[in-house]
């Protein structure tokens, strides 16, 4: 049940209505307060004589608030368009699975929210005036609380142009991007060793667990699972990791001794979705970055200097991995395996980082050398000797490719000189490569 909960709320807090219809609530049940206020309230003199509230009578407070929404709603309809348009070209050039990453962009949501709040706020005021032949009320409170409000959306709009121009810049959607893979990574990693999975003979006698569902397993709720096994007096081994999709009939997980309820308790501990993507997806996060280095490298848009900033950023990830340990997938109850869940090893992940970059940066030295230069970086920062032959592996990889690939003997030399003063660092440190950047 928890795993259904954080699924909700992810999807609400990613989801692009929740905030522009709650602004427009408010400026619903504002105009209601602001109203009840003018009808049973008796303003002060020096309120209602102030050149700062509205005077005017019934037929100018209707033209007014006409204005006001007018003009708001034709706003909003602006503000929609220019976002659309944000959406296809951030979907032609970085990719759709980024999409998310502005529809859940909060200045988004708060600008349109902003338009339709006071659209919403205008028309509820408008309904209530009336003129000398209809009985005469006039909200002067609540309407000068409007043109107030028509003047934040205006400033709301230069506010809205300026932050839709910075982000779908692709310098800023690689940092919200790379903001993305710290928020998983703290899901990831933990402070101490962790238990190792038990071995393949502990599950030679396991029953398997099928699934009828469908879909991108996005929550897992490992707690309760192991607490349920612990009692049960089983231990459970999933198949499936979060992010990994799971076909109907499919086995999705093992346990040792046979429950008659344990196909209810892997269902009730998961949420599955149709589409891929939460905030303790490590890959997931990885593999967007990872599209728009590989997108930009297309012959189509032939970009380098992207593909080179993603690599800067996957660097990142990586020396902000240095040390620390990943999570094995392993829960125990009262020093007992209840547990197992498959997890992100450090091969994987640096696998699903620099593979398809490296596939696509063929016959592109100036990449190639950026990828070596970040694989010697993070060399230099990781102490882990099996951590450190990964990376080598795939310098070795970049080389190959390098020689296979590039045809300019010239160019080729630089890649090779990056990769010797890569071979030094891992022989010597960061002083083996002190000389690097004058290759």
């Amino acid at each position: 049940m928890n795993a259904r909960i954080l699924k909700l709320v992810n999807q609400l807090r990613e989801a692009f209505w929740p905030v522009p219809g709650a602004m427009v609530l408010a400026g619903i049940l504002l105009a209601i307060a602001l109203l009840g206020v003018d009808r049973n309230v008796d303003l002060p003199a020096w309120m209602t004589n102030s050149n700062w509230l509205y005077n005017g009578g019934g037929a100018g407070a209707r033209t007014l608030l006409g204005a006001i929404a007018s003009s708001t709603i034709g706003v909003a309809g602006t503000v929609f368009s220019i976002t659309i348009a944000a959406l296809s070209l951030a979907a032609g050039q970085m990719g759709p699975r980024l999409l998310r990453n502005f529809t859940s962009d909060r200045g988004v949501q708060l600008s349109l929210g902003a338009f339709l709040g006071t659209f919403s706020y205008a028309l509820m005021v408008l309904s209530s005036v009336r003129t000398q032949e209809e009985g005469a009320f006039t909200p002067h409170l609540a309407l000068s609380f409007g043109v107030l409000l028509a003047f934040a959306c205006v400033a709301t709009l230069v506010y809205f142009v300026g932050h839709m121009a910075n982000r779908i810049n692709v310098d800023t959607v690689i940092e919200l991007v790379s903001e993305d893979i710290r928020l998983a990574m703290k899901s990831t990693v933990a402070d101490k060793a962790q238990t190792e999975p038990p071995p393949a003979t502990f599950w030679l006698n396991a029953t398997t667990i099928v699934d009828k569902r469908r879909g991108y397993l996005q929550q897992l709720d490992e707690a309760s699972l192991a607490n349920w096994a612990a009692k049960h007096g089983t231990a459970i081994r999933l198949l499936v990791r979060r992010g990994d999709y799971v076909f109907p009939g499919a086995p999705i997980a093992l346990m040792s001794v046979q429950v008659p309820e344990a196909e209810e308790a892997v269902v009730n501990a998961t949420a599955l979705a149709r589409t891929r993507g939460s905030a303790g997806d490590l890959e997931y996060a990885v593999r967007q970055l990872v599209e728009v280095a590989v997108r930009a490298l297309s012959p189509g848009i032939n970009d380098p200097q992207t593909a080179m900033s993603v690599l800067n950023r996957l660097g990142v990830a990586l020396c902000d991995l240095a040390g620390a340990h990943l999570r094995s997938g392993v829960t125990t109850r009262d020093d007992a395996v209840a547990l197992v869940a498959p997890s992100l090893t450090y091969g994987g992940l640096v696998n699903v980082m620099f593979h398809m970059i490296r596939q696509n940066a063929s016959g592109s030295p100036a990449v190639m050398i950026r990828a070596l230069d970040v694989l010697s970086s993070v060399i230099a920062c990781e102490s882990d000797d099996a951590r450190r032959k990964v990376l080598l592996h795939h310098a070795d990889l970049v080389w190959a490719d390098a020689q296979r690939s590039i045809d300019n003997a010239a160019d080729l030399a630089a890649v090779g000189r990056r990769y010797a003063a890569l071979q030094r660092t891992v022989a010597h440190g960061a002083l083996g490569a002190i000389d690097a950047r004058s290759l």
